[in-house]
């Protein structure tokens, strides 16, 4: 059987309780799911449900309390910062939000360049990069004099794609990375997402509250409520024919542009919160 290239095994995640004494929250429950080479595994569910603690502590932004990490077969669930930094050529991470994520005093050449330079690529050989990255993602040669606020959240969100592209890694962790954009801008750049791993094999694990969004671009779905996955499958499956009644709830949630369907969908969402 083949090593899966990202292997979550009963993670538990807990954040500091409020107020004095106050117990721990736990908000992951024994979270178990796979990524393979090349493959996009999308992770949805509401807000709250523990679905972006999952892409945390991949990246080691929250330490698990419980369970293991696997990337490549080797133990990461409590790798020291130095062993992270090292990592960060594999594991790269595009966030949320195009507007914060890039640093507005630096041009796009410099923030492109400064990961491969920190990974020991001459000036010469991260300017070649950087002209091959900003192809890669759609964007003109010249964006690489220019700053972030010149761009628009969709061009931003491009070059965040080129940066967690820029040391060529096998995993990337995308966290609602479309959320933020306008319903075009948000189709282009998951086209976008489909056609750099058609070309370059990368892995994604995706999260999102839209299941929509997650059909697609995931080839498996993993559903997240209160912490727990309660049903995984093929996306085509999962976000069509959802066996769980959480999933259904979601599926039924989307807006869909026909208004007879729309009204159907809240009628089939009024009888099964009566079923509850």
């Amino acid at each position: 059987m083949t090593t899966p290239l990202l292997d979550v095994d009963g993670l538990r995640v807990s954040y500091p309780g409020r107020g004095f004494r106050a117990r721990p929250h736990e908000v992951l429950h024994g979270v178990s799911l796979t990524v393979g080479e090349g493959e996009t595994l999308g992770v949805v569910g509401e807000s709250g449900s523990g679905k972006t603690t999952i892409g945390r502590a991949v990246l080691g932004l929250a330490k698990p309390s419980g369970g293991r990490i696997r990337f490549c077969g080797q133990d990461i669930t409590h790798s020291s910062g130095r062993e992270r930094r090292a990592l960060s050529r594999d594991i790269q991470v595009v966030f949320q939000d195009p507007y914060s994520s890039l640093n507005p005093s630096l041009t796009i050449g410099d923030i492109l360049s400064e990961p491969l330079v920190v990974q020991g690529a001459t000036s010469r050989d991260a300017r070649t990069r950087v002209r091959e990255l900003l192809d890669q993602v759609g964007l003109p040669a010249d964006a690489s004099e220019r700053l972030p606020r010149e761009f628009s959240g969709g061009q931003r969100q491009r070059v965040a794609i080129a940066r967690a592209l820029a040391p060529e890694p096998r995993l990337i962790v995308c966290d609602e990375p479309v959320s933020a954009l306008d319903l075009s801008t948000q189709a282009r750049v998951l086209d976008l997402f489909v056609d750099i791993q058609r070309r370059n094999r990368v892995a994604y694990l995706f999260v999102s509250h839209d299941l929509a969004v997650i059909r697609q671009v995931s080839h498996r779905v993993s559903v997240v409520y209160k912490g727990d996955v309660v049903e995984s499958g093929p996306a085509g499956f999962v976000t069509s024919t959802p066996e769980h009644p959480y999933t259904q709830r979601l599926l039924l949630a989307a807006p869909v542009a026909d208004p007879v369907r729309q009204k159907l969908r809240r009628e089939q969402r009024q009888h099964l919160r009566l079923q509850r």
